[in-house]
C-alpha cells in the first residue's frame, strides 16, 4: 500500500515528506501559488531572452541539452539538500528556462504562432484537472494512483531507452510523425496532464501540516509535470503541423 501513496512525480515521494520537527509555519497553498507564479515568470522571462538572442543572430543550439543537464543536476542537488530548496528551485525554473526557450525558439521558427497555442492549451489543460480534481469528478483512488504510476514510469523508461539509442544512431519510433508517433505522444500527454491529479491530492494532504519551506519543493513538483506537459503539448501539436 505504500507504493499506492506515492505519486509518479519524483518531488512528491515520499522521501520529501518525512517526519520533521515541529515548526511554527507550516506549508500552505498560498505560499506553493506565489512560488509557482514567480518559478514560472523567471522561465517565461528566460524564453523571451532566448528569443531576442535568436533574432539578433546569437546561436542557442546549447540551450536546450544544456538547460536539460543543468536542471537533471539541479534535481539530484535538491534531493539530498532539501534545507536548499528555496536557492535551487529557482535555479532550476532558470535551467527548464533554457531548456524551454531551445525548443520554443526552435518551434516558433519552423512553426510561427505555434508554442503561443501550446501554453495556451497547457494552461486550459491545468485548470480542467484542477476543476475535475476540486469538484471529486475524478476520485484519486489507490487505483487511479496505481495506473497513473505504473503508465508514467513506462513512459519515462520509453524516452530514456529511445535517447540512449540515439547515440548509436537508431532513432525511436516516437521521434517520427508517423501515426504510432503521434498515437504516443497523444498517450504521454493525457498521463502527463493525469499526472497533476496526484500532485493536487499530495499537496492537499500535506498542506498546513509540512515545514514551511517545503513549499518550495511542492513548487518543485508542479513545475516538473506543468514543463513536461507543454513539451508533450509542444511536440503533439509540431507533429501535426508537419503532417498537415
Amino acid at each position: 500500500m505504500r507504493y499506492l501513496n506515492k505519486t509518479s512525480n519524483p518531488a512528491f515521494s515520499n522521501y520529501f515528506w518525512k517526519a520533521q520537527p515541529r515548526a511554527t509555519k507550516k506549508m500552505t497553498v498560498t505560499g506553493i501559488l506565489i512560488k509557482t507564479l514567480y518559478c514560472l515568470l523567471i522561465i517565461s522571462s528566460i524564453v523571451l531572452a532566448s528569443w531576442k538572442l535568436h533574432t539578433n543572430g546569437t546561436s542557442i543550439k546549447w540551450f536546450t541539452s544544456g538547460g536539460m543537464l543543468a536542471a537533471v543536476v539541479i534535481s539530484i542537488v535538491l534531493s539530498v539538500r532539501q534545507q536548499w530548496a528555496h536557492i535551487l528551485v529557482p535555479l532550476y525554473a532558470v535551467a527548464k528556462g533554457f531548456f524551454l526557450g531551445g525548443i520554443t525558439v526552435y518551434a516558433q521558427t519552423q512553426f510561427p504562432d505555434l508554442p503561443y497555442q501550446a501554453i495556451g492549451v497547457t494552461l486550459i489543460t491545468f485548470f480542467v484537472v484542477l476543476f475535475l480534481y476540486q469538484t471529486k469528478l475524478i476520485a484519486v483512488t489507490n487505483r487511479v494512483k496505481s495506473i497513473i504510476i505504473t503508465v508514467c514510469s513506462s513512459i519515462f523508461v520509453t524516452y530514456v531507452i529511445s535517447y540512449i539509442l540515439s547515440f548509436f544512431g537508431i532513432q525511436s519510433f516516437i521521434w517520427g510523425t508517423s501515426w504510432l508517433a503521434i498515437g504516443f505522444n497523444v498517450f504521454a500527454a493525457l498521463f502527463a496532464a493525469l499526472s497533476l491529479l496526484l500532485d493536487f491530492d499530495y499537496i492537499e494532504r500535506q498542506k498546513n501540516k509540512a515545514p514551511k519551506y517545503k513549499e518550495w519543493l511542492a513548487t518543485w513538483g508542479l513545475l516538473v509535470t506543468i514543463v513536461w506537459l507543454y513539451v508533450e503539448i509542444l511536440r503533439l501539436m509540431k507533429k501535426y503541423a508537419i503532417r498537415f
